[in-house]
């Protein structure tokens, strides 16, 4: 990459970001929004689990959760989180580094509205993490799909249901090449805007 691409790049990754997931979807590649979302507790232990991001909003990315779960215990403990997208399609990968917050109940509520409706069912049946027997996990599918049946209206969002808003600190745009010299853009923001670095592949 030559450095005019440099110095007239828009250092905006977060646009890159809403780019590449359009051109994802686009490229009709089966949930373009999901991601590996890692966390670290008060121990130092990290974990990891897929999810999947609800939206790009005010310099943050945005995720749901139950306020219960491990996820936010960790997250509690220690508010500094790690995300990957992969598309392998595309040859292209994104990773970010950043901090949660946790979003109003408006905002948890209007996310949660936005969830398909056996989603939002799931959510009233199973308390996610919690240990259970084999009996207490065919009791839940029969409870899910009596309510899938008989539910006239969505549920509400569960008063334990909260918004994640990840600001990130630093993000990397991986994109492969054929050769293998990938092109790899970090850009970091120590001064509160964004700046940019090419990495050696």
């Amino acid at each position: 990459m030559s450095e005019m691409f440099v110095k007239n790049q828009v250092l905006d990754p977060l646009c890159e970001l809403g780019r590449w997931l359009k051109e994802a979807h686009e490229a009709e590649i089966t949930d373009p929004a999901t991601c590996t979302f890692a966390t670290v507790d008060r121990e130092g232990r990290p974990t990891a689990r897929t999810v999947k991001m609800k939206r790009v909003a005010d310099d943050a990315l945005l995720f749901t959760s139950a306020l219960w779960t491990r996820k936010v215990r960790d997250i509690k403990a220690n508010p500094h989180v790690a995300i990957v997208f992969h598309w392998p399609e595309l040859g292209r990968q994104i990773q970010i580094v950043g901090t949660v917050t946790f979003g109003s109940r408006e905002l948890a509520a209007e996310l949660y509205a936005d969830r398909d409706v056996l989603h939002q069912l799931q959510t009233v049946v199973s308390r996610q993490g919690k240990p259970i027997g084999s009996e207490e996990l065919e009791t839940m599918r029969d409870r899910l799909a009596h309510l899938a049946e008989v539910q006239e209206t969505p549920p509400r969002c569960p008063e334990d249901w909260g918004a994640l808003l990840v600001t990130p600190e630093a993000i990397e745009l991986w994109s492969e090449s054929a050769d293998r010299i990938h092109e790899r853009r970090l850009f970091t923001r120590p001064d509160g805007h964004w700046t940019l670095q090419l990495l050696s592949p």
